[in-house]
């Protein structure tokens, strides 16, 4: 009795679907799927390896990370004789199947295309559009759109079966996801050995699966979809732009083309992440190629904490802080450098590697540089390289050479917090020293240094409303060597009687501070002081000297000695411009 009722039942489903196949319409827009890949590099390769020997071959998002290549679209009478067809004459997997549009997403193939809503297309003229004509269909009451089942998993042997079936890649890829999902720590060899065996049956327990140590097709699908999962979103496609001569993928979710500005193409942010996409492309040699590499080392998106690297024909570029981590690679082929920068938010390592990944995988050199008159943007600024901003100091204050080792005496302020300090721009230094109460540090260059001239300390204190002068950056930078400022020596005390310090009447700037005091016979008489945070507000024209007795002291804290001035008289203005210049430097603070 049990044998006849499952009899009965399993004609009245094969009836069933039988009808609901039927009742299919012989018009109705359809693909022929033939081929799905976990990653959007591979399915492009493979879409355009089918696009040499098929017409009509399109790429779409399938969701979940994977991405799906199919044929058509054709109406259903047709798409069933083109997958017969390109199966018998083994053009397509034996496994391609009939799909409905709704399946796809976006289109990533052929690139800036989406033909999901357009009408059908003819069958290829090599294919026979006759077909045998389908029996009438009453109106059906109501139609089930019956999914199929996933297919049953394997058996520990058939796994193994289906996994000799896999290229070398496609084992290194299975590794590869198994160390991002942190379960593997070896190689990446394609070799199957204890080590990746262990870290399979490791990712087979955390995920709910039998400890087999062998991946089933479904549970390798499974490890890859994961693997891409952290790219969902993000808009990954094949961008070409025929300008810069470059074709590779990008988060197109997160960039768009904003302007050209040689040798930069700026892909600028258009999402919520904040990411930036450089492409770089020009004419040029080796002496090009190193020039370019230290260029980029100046701009604000290239930070100074990480590794960089210069190789003759190429170069890398890795900086972050705690915004941004930025990565650029660069090669020189044939007369013509290429390259590319890539610019994330810190703290998403996860997605930007990934898409770094592929952004590296899918650079394709095309014909041609960009035209070094592109663009013509009329946003010039000495702070800006082709429409870059060159990174700029925390803090940019004055200091003075007090020894010829080089020693540099600075205000406390410049060496706050610094996790790089520089002696005018480009010689890094360190602090000796430095007595935040008296507001002083002192500096050794990292790098030897030559001063063309060096401070000469007066010894006797000048007299009140005496001429005075200070030399500093005034503008922090922005010009090339100190300048110069003038004003009276007002008292030998601070307002509340300090010891240590000169009152002056002076115009100083923020910049200045740190810079030498001189006296009218061009003797340093002290060091131009911050002004303290918090104080009450004094008139503009008010400003401070730390004493030279105090420099000593400090200085002789150290181990050094500074020089005692021998100067009397009144000095010539072109004498006292030139030892200003030669002694007074530019001091930065970088993050």
């Amino acid at each position: 009795m049990t044998r006849f009722f499952l009899a009965v039942l399993a004609v009245v489903l094969s009836y069933s679907v039988s009808t609901n196949a039927h009742a299919q319409s012989a018009d109705e827009v359809v693909w022929v799927q033939i081929e799905a890949q976990p990653s959007l590099a591979a399915a492009t390769d493979r879409a355009r390896a089918y696009s040499t020997l098929l017409q009509d071959v399109n790429g779409f998002a399938l969701g979940g990370g994977w991405y799906g290549i199919a044929v058509g679209p054709y109406r259903r009478a047709d798409a069933e004789l083109v997958l017969r067809q390109y199966v018998s004459e083994g053009l397509v997997p034996r496994d391609s199947f009939i799909q409905l549009s709704s399946r796809f997403r976006g289109q990533f193939w052929p690139v800036g295309a989406n033909v999901l809503n357009r009408g059908v297309l003819e069958a290829p003229e090599n294919v026979p559009t006759t077909t045998p004509a389908q029996p009438a269909q009453e109106p059906a009451a109501e139609t089930v759109e019956v999914t199929p089942p996933e297919p049953s998993d394997e058996t520990p042997a058939q796994a193994r079966r289906s996994e000799r079936l896999l290229n070398a890649q496609e084992r290194r890829d299975l590794q590869i996801a198994l160390k991002w999902a942190g379960f593997y720590t070896a190689a990446i060899d394609g070799a199957f050995g204890p080590g990746t065996r262990n870290s399979m049956r490791a990712w087979q327990g955390a995920n709910g699966y039998e400890l087999t140590g062998v991946l089933t097709t479904q549970q390798r699908a499974a490890l890859i979809r994961q693997y891409n999962a952290v790219l969902d979103g993000l808009g990954l496609q094949i961008v070409t732009d025929a300008k810069a001569g470059i074709e590779m993928i990008m988060p197109t979710a997160e960039v768009g083309l904003e302007k050209y500005e040689p040798p930069f193409a700026h892909y600028n942010s258009t999402g919520d992440i904040g990411a930036r996409v450089l492409l770089i492309s020009q004419e040029g040699d080796q002496d090009t190629l190193f020039g370019l590499y230290e260029i980029m080392q100046t701009l604000e998106i290239v930070p100074l904490n990480g590794p960089r690297e210069r190789r003759n024909a190429s170069f890398t570029l890795k900086g972050q802080n705690s915004r941004i981590v930025s990565e650029t690679q660069v090669w020189l082929e044939g007369g013509q450098i290429k390259g590319f920068t890539l610019i994330w938010p810190a703290g998403d390592e996860g997605r930007r590697a990934r898409v770094l990944q592929e952004m590296s995988k899918s650079f394709l050199r095309l014909p041609g540089v960009m035209d070094p008159a592109e663009g013509n943007s009329q946003d010039q600024s000495i702070d800006l390289v082709a429409g870059l901003q060159i990174r700029q100091p925390k803090v940019a204050r004055s200091g003075f050479f007090i020894d010829q080792k080089g020693t540099v005496a600075t205000t406390a302020e410049a060496v706050q917090s610094c996790g790089r300090l520089t002696i005018d721009g480009d010689t890094e230094a360190e602090v000796l020293t430095a007595d935040a109460a008296l507001g002083i540090a002192l500096l050794a260059p990292k790098s030897t240094l030559a001063p063309l001239s060096v401070a000469q300390f007066t010894v006797v204190a000048p007299r009140l409303q005496s001429e005075i002068s200070v030399a500093g950056f005034s503008y922090e930078g922005v010009l090339s060597a100190a300048t110069l400022t003038f004003g009276k020596l007002s008292d030998l005390k601070g307002l509340q009687g300090e010891a240590d310090v000169s009152r002056l009447t002076l115009d100083a700037q923020p910049g200045d501070a740190g810079g030498p005091v001189f006296d009218a016979s061009g003797n340093v008489m002290g060091m131009l002081m911050s002004p303290k945070e918090n104080a009450r507000q004094l008139p503009g024209d008010v400003s401070y000297a730390l004493e030279s007795a105090a420099i000593a002291e400090v200085a002789s804290r150290s181990g050094l000695s500074l020089i005692a001035a021998e100067r009397t008289g009144a000095i010539a203005p072109r004498d006292l411009a030139i030892a200003a210049q030669g002694m007074t430097v530019l001091v930065s603070c970088w993050e």
